[in-house]
């Protein structure tokens, strides 16, 4: 399962990190993934000043977006990363590392995200495959939008053939980090805020009770 969210970031955050984006350093994204030969793209250098902005703005969107927190589930969330793919560049198919460098601990990347920056019509080519099973599915998305997805999810980002693809990246590690009990924990919520309203007061209450206790059951 994975989640597709709108605006995400206001457009005026957009601007912001479009513009921050323009002043920074960037570096191969080899830096940051050295044995894939498949992946090329520059990443912000990480002392970059500009880069420490722009992952600020897109932690405030991690904080108020309350459809995000409701399908991650987050208990830490790395530090969010401008990429950018220039005419040529491309990330060929990958899952995603288990665990990330991150601190004291390393953080199990169980949901990664991508936030779009660029407008489509900037640049041809460069969509966010994903590869659910016998099904692709192809994500070019308007800039603010956030595509969430499992980090055990075969992904690539296709060739640009022209034009300059600037997203942001993150990582996130669940308070539930087994999928299959997440997508559950998920849908029950989601029926309880669609449906919860028009059942009567014993049977919402029920309802609370379950989803409320697979999340103790759950978490780790």
């Amino acid at each position: 399962m994975f989640l597709q969210i709108e605006d995400f970031l206001s457009g005026a955050e957009v601007a912001s990190v479009a513009e921050l984006a323009r002043q920074a350093n960037f570096i191969s994204g080899r830096h940051s993934n050295p044995h894939n030969v498949t992946k090329n793209n520059v990443i912000i250098d990480p002392a970059d000043p500009q880069g420490q902005k722009a992952a600020q703005i897109a932690l405030g969107a991690f904080q108020r977006s309350e459809p995000a927190r409701q399908f991650a589930f987050p208990q830490r969330i790395a530090v969010p990363q401008i990429l950018k793919y220039s005419q040529g560049m491309s990330y060929g198919a990958h899952i995603d590392a288990a665990f990330l460098p991150v601190g004291s601990q390393p953080l199990r990347s169980d949901i990664s995200c991508t936030l779009f920056i660029s407008e489509p019509a900037d640049y041809s080519g460069g969509e966010l495959t994903i590869y659910l099973g016998s099904e692709v599915v192809l994500i070019k998305g308007k800039p603010g939008m956030a595509v969430l997805y499992p980090s055990t999810t075969l992904h690539q980002v296709a060739p640009v053939s022209s034009g300059e693809r600037v997203v942001m990246i993150t990582f996130i590690e669940s308070q539930i980090p087994d999928q299959s009990q997440r997508d559950l924990l998920y849908t029950l919520n989601e029926v309880r805020a669609l449906e919860g309203l028009k059942m009567d007061w014993g049977s919402r209450t029920r309802l609370e009770y379950v989803a409320a206790n697979l999340h103790r059951m759950w978490a780790r």
